[in-house]
Parts: structure tokens; C-alpha cells; sequence
């Protein structure tokens, strides 16, 4: 593919006191999002991101490449995998990728959406759809 079909790849990292401070902002502070043992009773891999979250990240590479956060005008993705967040300096990092359609009469432009995360992909579905200006 080439750049003109393809959105630019962004790479977010996240680490334990992201989800600190997103629990905080959110009010979600379910304990699989902090606590190990908690995380590890539950059958995941570890303190997981919330997935709103992840989603929002996601969310910021569209808006960054409309260059208007207003220009987001429909988004959906489905939760495929859960991102572990290790206790470390490092955390998880996601990488967020995208195809480009070719806009509408509306002036629309959908955008297919892909996740990953230590190479697994873990938005699935997902797709947005913008305006943009110039």
C-alpha cells in the first residue's frame, strides 16, 4: 500500500500509571486493571488496559491524522485481545494502523482500523469515519 491509502502507523505506550491515571479519570478502577493476583484469578495475562482505553488510543491516531478532533465523526471497534501491562518502566506498547477508502460525496472518508500489541491484534472490526481539511 501506499501512503495515500494507508493511515500513518502510530505506536502508544502504556504503562502501570497510565492506567492509574485513566482509572482515576474514568472512575473505573476494577482491580484487573491494577492488581496482579486479582488479574491472574480472573484468567488474564496479567493487569490488562481498560479497554476504553485502548480504544481512545486508537482513536487519537485518526484524530491526529484529520488534524481536527471534530473531524471524528463515527467510530466503532470490537475488543478482540486484552493488552498486558507489565509492571515495568517499558509497559505495552500498541500499534495502530489503518486503510484508507476513498471519501464519500459526503465528504466522508472511512477508515479501516487495526490494533496490535506485542503482535497480536487486539481491536478488531474496527473503523472510523472523518472529515478532514486540506
Amino acid at each position: 500500500m501506499d501512503k495515500d491509502t494507508e493511515l500513518p502507523e502510530r505506536s502508544f505506550r502504556i504503562t502501570r500509571a497510565d492506567l492509574v491515571r485513566y482509572a482515576g479519570a474514568s472512575g473505573d478502577f476494577n482491580p484487573i486493571h491494577w492488581h496482579d493476583r486479582t488479574a491472574a484469578e480472573n484468567d488474564l495475562p496479567g493487569v490488562i488496559a481498560h479497554g476504553m482505553f485502548t480504544m481512545a488510543l486508537a482513536a487519537q491516531a485518526l484524530v491526529d491524522w484529520t488534524g481536527d478532533p471534530a473531524g471524528l465523526v463515527e467510530y466503532e471497534v470490537r475488543f478482540s485481545k486484552p493488552v498486558a501491562v507489565p509492571d515495568d518502566e517499558i509497559g505495552a506498547e500498541v500499534v495502530v494502523s489503518g486503510v484508507i477508502q476513498s471519501p464519500t460525496a459526503e465528504g466522508r472518508t472511512r477508515i479501516e482500523i487495526s490494533a496490535t500489541c506485542a503482535g497480536q491484534r487486539v481491536l478488531g472490526r474496527g473503523s472510523g469515519a472523518v472529515t478532514r481539511n486540506g
